[in-house]
């Protein structure tokens, strides 16, 4: 009689929460390798390699973009790194992220929003504020058409799909505002939706500076309550531990981050799935030290993307959200199949 494999459709927990300790050599190279690759990123641009001149306002002003954008990539890419390692921890599988569960297509719905009918030119807030809104919403929505029939918590694979199905639901709409939208909306909108990390004005940066900020700190002050939930609900509650509290917690830091994030750099997908998968292979999945590390390789890893962005068809630039998907599409894929394989019969 042929035995049936289940689907391994977890993330796997050490021995009731005896997680390893991070390797100090793997840690040291980290702390050396991210102020390099950063430095690295400052040296790339459109206009060539190297520092530019700053004794000419040209090349001050060219270095002072870089810096700005390097502030920007990092902002971006940290809050969607933690972001993706929050729904993972909920979730309980390496699939999820901000990206595939549709929270950032509705983050992107609540942005085009304010920036059509032009919210953003009077209340700084506005796009945080209607992204944050829209990704809420979207969440709640994509939970709730999982969970139907489900009779309880609805499965990953349910959730990645109606993910994608309200993902597109919400690029249609955006499409619609777009195709109604005047020649500047039009630009404006297109041209955010690709992804890319042009410096927003210092007040913007400084508020989603603040909630980004806000969101980390409540997730890292989750995080050994995240390992415990690695091990299930039931198991989390025995333990005396509020499990929906802290599920509720962490989806709203995570939509915190991504909403925040999608605002200020667009439609960038799939660093919140290959960070935190590269992060938790290298150094284990104890969330006090994912958390911060995912977040400081997130960003230096956008940081590089967004360089090689600027380089890869010089003077010509692409979106950074490009680069993200023509990475992260393959990388989806790759974990997929592999989690696919082992529910097949042997």
């Amino acid at each position: 009689m042929k035995k049936t494999r289940t689907a391994d459709t977890t993330i796997k927990p050490t021995a009731l929460l005896g997680i390893r300790a991070v390797s100090a050599g793997r840690l040291v190279l980290f702390l050396v390798a991210v102020p390099l690759l950063l430095v690295l990123s400052l040296l790339l641009g459109s206009s060539g390699a190297g520092l530019p001149d700053l004794q000419s306002p040209v090349g001050k002003a060219v270095l002072n973009l870089r810096l700005n954008r390097l502030v920007m990539g990092v902002m971006v890419g940290g809050a969607l790194s933690v972001s993706g390692v929050v729904f993972q921890a909920i979730l309980r599988n390496p699939l999820a992220e901000p990206y595939v569960l549709g929270v950032s297509g509705g983050a992107g719905l609540g942005a085009a929003l304010a920036i059509l009918f032009g919210a953003v030119a009077f209340v700084p807030l506005s796009l945080p504020v209607s992204a944050f809104v829209s990704a809420v919403l979207t969440l709640f929505l994509v939970y709730g058409i999982a969970s139907r029939g489900s009779g309880g918590a609805p499965s990953v694979y349910s959730l990645i799909l109606s993910g994608v199905i309200v993902s597109a639901i919400c690029s249609s709409l955006i499409m619609f505002l777009v195709s109604t939208a005047s020649v500047e909306g039009l630009h404006n909108v297109i041209w955010w939706m690709l992804g890319n990390l042009q410096p927003v004005p210092l007040e913007q940066r400084t508020v989603s500076g603040m909630l980004i900020s806000a969101g980390f700190l409540m997730s890292w002050m989750l995080s050994s309550r995240f390992n415990a939930l690695t091990l299930g609900r039931d198991m989390a509650h025995y333990q005396g531990m509020n499990a929906d509290l802290v599920i509720l917690g962490g989806l709203l830091s995570a939509t915190l981050m991504a909403a925040t994030a999608v605002s200020i750099g667009g439609m960038i997908g799939f660093v919140g799935l290959i960070v935190p998968h590269v992060t938790r292979a290298i150094f284990g999945p104890d969330h006090r030290w994912l958390i911060p590390l995912s977040a400081a390789a997130g960003g230096t890893f956008l940081v590089l993307c967004d360089a090689l962005a600027r380089t890869m068809l010089a003077p010509i630039e692409m979106p950074v959200g490009v680069i993200t998907a023509l990475a992260g599409g393959p990388f989806f894929l790759l974990i997929l199949q592999r989690r696919m394989k082992s529910a097949w019969i042997a």
